[in-house]
């Protein structure tokens, strides 16, 4: 196989590694999945320079970045590539296909290695995404898990990929779980580039020939927005199948799914006042007075019936159109077991 020096997107899958030569801070916003960052300049440089380039002139920050950048790769030289073989095939990338991965590549390439710099760099995997999402989401048939709060959809999603069905985990791939409640700890959530760099990255790997279950989301995950053209689908062109359990099954579920809460109960009260305008001082102060006295069983069965259920369909039936005719799910409980049946009685009837 031949290695040219520029290669397109299309290509890139070809590579054995795909390096990012961005700096820290455009890394973290996005980047290509599996991509490894060695900047040729770090966040500070990156300013330093482009303040020259801006102020001063091309030229003096043309012999600044030049310099920076030569200390920058001789330091992944020694550090991150010196003990990779002749055949190591890297594909790296910058901004926009310039000076950063234009340098890179050339001393790779001397050194021997067989590496390619991608055609127009970040901004042009950022178009492929872009555009690729308004296409990938109508090529599947989608299988809507829903159910009120509390129904162990994302569980049973995550059965059903163990058992070799094909997933799109929306709430895994924002960090959240999808409510006021939803925060994970210690666990962020991305950028919502990154959001969508994720989901492109789980669709161009499905099978258009096998059907995709999907939780029921509304339009945001946490703070992030699912693509249109992927929530126009999911919506309103989908089998929605509705998990039925009680809501002491419910209430046994959420107490050992949401632990963490019940040993941060100060973040917890915190989130639960941003529903004050919902529901007023007095619930909140009641609910809040549930927390400090550890009445959990009693918590969540309230927040359940008056707040969640009622959102919940209320939500559903505006945004499903096969919500109200939807295949239903009942379970007993939603243990390991009971789970497991689920899981069961949807890959009976995924097709």
């Amino acid at each position: 196989m031949k290695f040219p020096e520029v290669v397109s997107v299309e290509q890139a899958d070809q590579y054995e590694q795909v390096i990012d030569v961005r700096s820290p801070a455009e890394f973290a916003l996005d980047h290509y999945p599996g991509a490894i960052n060695c900047p040729v300049l770090d966040n500070e440089e990156r300013i330093v320079v482009g303040t020259l380039y801006k102020q001063v002139s091309v030229f003096e920050a043309k012999k600044v970045g030049a310099a920076l950048v030569a200390r920058n790769i001789a330091k992944h030289l020694d550090e991150q590539f010196s003990k990779n073989p002749k055949e190591w095939t890297p594909l790296i990338y910058c901004w926009r296909g310039g000076n950063r991965s234009g340098a890179m590549t050339h001393i790779l390439r001397q050194v021997g290695w067989r590496a390619s710099q991608l055609d127009g760099g970040y901004k042009a995997f950022r178009r492929q995404v872009i555009n690729e999402l308004e296409i990938l989401p109508g090529r599947f048939q989608w299988r809507v898990l829903s159910g009120e709060t509390g129904s162990a959809k994302s569980r049973v999603l995550e059965g059903l990929a163990a058992a070799g069905a094909q997933v799109l985990d929306l709430e895994a791939l924002a960090c959240h779980k999808g409510s006021v409640l939803g925060i994970l700890p210690d666990q962020p959530q991305p950028a919502q580039k990154m959001f969508e760099t994720r989901i492109w990255d789980v669709l161009r790997k499905l099978d258009p020939a096998r059907p995709v279950f999907v939780e029921a989301e509304s339009k945001k995950v946490g703070q992030l927005r699912v693509p249109d053209h992927l929530f126009e689908q999911m919506t309103q062109h989908s089998t929605v199948f509705r998990i039925q359990a009680s809501v002491a099954a419910r209430v046994d579920f959420l107490i050992e799914d949401y632990h963490y809460f019940l040993a941060d109960t100060d973040t917890l009260k915190q989130q639960l006042r941003h529903l004050v305008t919902l529901h007023g001082h007095e619930v909140i102060h009641h609910w809040c007075q549930q927390v400090d006295a550890a009445q959990w069983p009693e918590l969540v069965g309230e927040l359940l019936v008056r707040h969640y259920d009622p959102a919940y369909l209320k939500s559903s039936n505006n945004l499903f159109t096969g919500f109200a005719t939807a295949h239903p799910l009942p379970a007993d409980k939603l243990d390991g077991p009971g789970i497991a049946r689920l899981v069961d009685q949807l890959l009976d009837l995924q097709g």
